[in-house]
């Protein structure tokens, strides 16, 4: 019987990216220096009972998620079989060794 290859769901990066825009320092920058306000219509960011607003940031360039998760699968998540436990200094030499060749 093959086994079965169990990979990260891409559903599970996708959030995982997202849990880390959303605390990105990048975020935040840009909600601070629109002062929480929509660009468009100016309404501001409001939790009021009744009158709750939200924003979001927007990627003015889009995100093009299939690219980013196809990039994570291709070079990140791979399969065990490119993969090696090594201990931290070893790691360290082999990351300096790649840097040095290419």
């Amino acid at each position: 019987m093959a086994k079965k290859q169990l990979r990260t769901p891409r559903s599970q990066v996708r959030s995982a990216l997202r849990r880390l825009w959303l605390r990105s320092r990048e975020r935040a920058v840009a909600l601070r220096r629109d002062q929480y306000a929509c660009q468009d219509c100016k309404a501001k960011q409001s939790r009021a009972k009744g009158r709750v607003i939200k924003v979001e940031v927007d990627h003015l360039e889009g995100i093009e998620w299939s690219k980013i998760l196809d990039y994570i699968y291709r070079h990140l998540l791979v399969s065990p079989k490119k993969l090696e436990t090594v201990c931290a200094p070893c790691h360290k030499d082999r990351t300096e060794a790649r840097k040095r060749i290419g």
